[in-house]
C-alpha cells in the first residue's frame, strides 16, 4: 500500500512538472503569435512554480516577451520605459543564472544580433534588440522635442551597454540639461572609464556641475587636474584651474599654474590678467601693471585688461596723494608740487585705458564716473562735461547725489 501511495505521489509531481512545461511552451507559442499579454501571464506562471522557476530558458523567454512589448509600446509613456527596464532586469537575471557566460547556449541567445531587415519570426528580441529599440525611441522623442522621454530612453540604452559612448554621452547631456545632475554625473563618469575615448567634453560637464549645481570647487579642481593630464595642451582647462585656485585663495598654486599656462599660451589675455592680479595681491603693483598692459596688447578690446591697467595708475596716484597729505609743513613746501605733478602724470596715463574701457562698454557708469573725476582733477573742463552729459543721459540730472 505504501508503495502504491508513493508511486501515486511521484506521478502527481511528474504531472505538475509536465503541466508547467506545457505552460512555458504555450507562452512561447503565444509570443510568436503576438499574443504578448497572454504569453507574459503564462511565463510568469511557469516562473512562479518551483519546478520551472530556475530554468534560464524560461527567464530568457520572459525577457523576449517584455522586449517585444517594449518595442510595441508608446514612446511617450513612462510605462514603456518601465517595460524596457523590466526586460533589462530579466535579461540580467538570465545571464546571472548561466554565470554571465555569453558563450553559453542561453548567453548566445540573449546577445544574438538583431540584423536589419530580418523577418519578424526570425528576430531574436534579446538584449541587442532592447538596446536598439531604446535608441530608436530616444531619437524619435528627441526629434519631437520631448527631452524628458529622450533622456529616459538614452539612459536605458546606456545602462544596457555602459561601453557605448554615444548612448551614455547623450544620456548625460540630456540629464544635465534637465537639471538631473546626479544622473548626469553617473553617465559622464562612466565615459571616463572608457579607453580610447576623448573624455574632454565629459570632464567639462562634470566640472560645470561641480562648480555650479554642487558648489564644490575642490571637486572641480580635482576634475581639472585629471582632465589636464588627459590633455595638457587645453587652454580653457588652464584658465579654469587658475580661476578656481584664486577662488579657493590658493595663491601660490595659482601663480605656479599661471606661469605654466603662459608657457603654452603667452598671449592669452585672460591668463595675463590673472597673473597681474596675483602680482597685485602680493603688493607688486609694477609687475601687475606690466601684465595688465600685456593683456591689452594681446587683446585691445579686453575690457578687464584696460580697466585693471587704468586702476593701477589710479592706485599709484592715490598713494602719492596720501603721502602729500601726511607731509609736514616744511616737507610740503619742498615736495608737494612735484609729488602732485607726479600723481597727475599717473592720472593722464590712466585716461587712455579707461577711455578704451568705456568704448568697449559705453554704459559702464563706474568707468564714466572715473573719467569725469580724472578730467575734473586735470582741469579738462570740456572732457569732464562730456562725461557729465553721458552720466546724465544714463542716471539722470542728479547722478552726483547718488
Amino acid at each position: 500500500m505504501k508503495k502504491l501511495i508513493l508511486s501515486i505521489a511521484l506521478a502527481g509531481l511528474v504531472s505538475v512538472s509536465f503541466a508547467q512545461k506545457k505552460v512555458a511552451k504555450s507562452a512561447e507559442k503565444n509570443f510568436k503569435k503576438g499574443e504578448l499579454t497572454t504569453a507574459l501571464d503564462e511565463i510568469n506562471a511557469a516562473l512562479s512554480n518551483p519546478e520551472t522557476m530556475d530554468d534560464p530558458s524560461n527567464h530568457l523567454l520572459k525577457g523576449k516577451i517584455q522586449t517585444k512589448m517594449f518595442e510595441a509600446g508608446d514612446e511617450n509613456e513612462m510605462s514603456t520605459v518601465a517595460l524596457g527596464r523590466d526586460a533589462f532586469g530579466t535579461f540580467t537575471k538570465t545571464m546571472e543564472m548561466v554565470g554571465n557566460d555569453e558563450s553559453s547556449k542561453v548567453g548566445k541567445e540573449v546577445y544574438k544580433d538583431d540584423l536589419a531587415g530580418m523577418p519578424e519570426n526570425l528576430r531574436p528580441f534579446g538584449i541587442v534588440t532592447l538596446k536598439n529599440t531604446a535608441f530608436q525611441k530616444a531619437i524619435a522623442t528627441y526629434e519631437e522635442d520631448n527631452m524628458e522621454m529622450a533622456y529616459e530612453f538614452f539612459a536605458l540604452a546606456g545602462d544596457i551597454d555602459p561601453t557605448d559612448s554615444t548612448m551614455n554621452f547623450n544620456a548625460g547631456y540630456l540629464a544635465n540639461d534637465l537639471g538631473k545632475y546626479e544622473e548626469a554625473k553617473k553617465y559622464f563618469n562612466r565615459l571616463l572609464e572608457l579607453e580610447d575615448y576623448n573624455k574632454l567634453n565629459a570632464y567639462y560637464f562634470l566640472i560645470q556641475i561641480a562648480t555650479s549645481a554642487d558648489s564644490n570647487p575642490e571637486e572641480a579642481l580635482r576634475l581639472i587636474g585629471e582632465a589636464r593630464k588627459a590633455d595638457p595642451s587645453d587652454k580653457t582647462l588652464a584658465e579654469y584651474e587658475i580661476q578656481l585656485l584664486l577662488q579657493l585663495n590658493k595663491m601660490d598654486e595659482a601663480l605656479t599654474s599661471v606661469v605654466s599656462a603662459l608657457e603654452n599660451d603667452p598671449n592669452n589675455a585672460g591668463i595675463l590678467l590673472r597673473y597681474g592680479y596675483l602680482l597685485e595681491q602680493s603688493g607688486d603693483l609694477e609687475g601687475a601693471l606690466v601684465q595688465y598692459k600685456k593683456s591689452v596688447e594681446a587683446d585691445p578690446e579686453f575690457f578687464e585688461g584696460n580697466n585693471y591697467a587704468g586702476a593701477i595708475y589710479l592706485e599709484k596716484a592715490r598713494v602719492i596723494l596720501n603721502e602729500v597729505g601726511n607731509l609736514s609743513d616744511e616737507e610740503w613746501e619742498k615736495r608737494a608740487d612735484s609729488m602732485n605733478k607726479e600723481a597727475e602724470g599717473y592720472y593722464r596715463e590712466a585716461v587712455p585705458y579707461f577711455t578704451k574701457a568705456t568704448e568697449i562698454r559705453p554704459d559702464s557708469t563706474d568707468i564714466l564716473e572715473i573719467l569725469f573725476q580724472i578730467h575734473t582733477r586735470l582741469g579738462n573742463k570740456e572732457e569732464a562735461e562730456k562725461y557729465n552729459q553721458k552720466l546724465i543721459a544714463i542716471l539722470g540730472e542728479n547722478w552726483m547725489e547718488g
